[in-house]
């Protein structure tokens, strides 16, 4: 089964998040998927910046489902 990284932005202040964004690419595991979204969620809160993610309470939360998207 392909599994498919799906990242959910977060802000802790407004206590509201922004609607699910699924990632490119698929994975053949759990544990490559998860290992994906860690490092896509660290590379995402240094994007956005130390003041805005302190300022507004950002946190990104990411699951593993499975990927029914159609694959060519």
């Amino acid at each position: 089964m392909k599994l498919m990284l799906v990242m959910i932005f977060c802000t802790a202040i407004y206590q509201q998040c922004q609607e699910p964004h699924v990632m490119p690419g698929s994975y053949n595991n759990w544990y490559n998927c998860m290992l994906a979204g860690y490092k896509e969620a660290s590379r995402k809160m240094k994007e956005i910046g130390k003041d805005y993610v302190n300022k507004d309470g950002i946190y990104i939360k990411f699951l593993c489902v499975e990927d029914k998207r159609p694959h060519t």
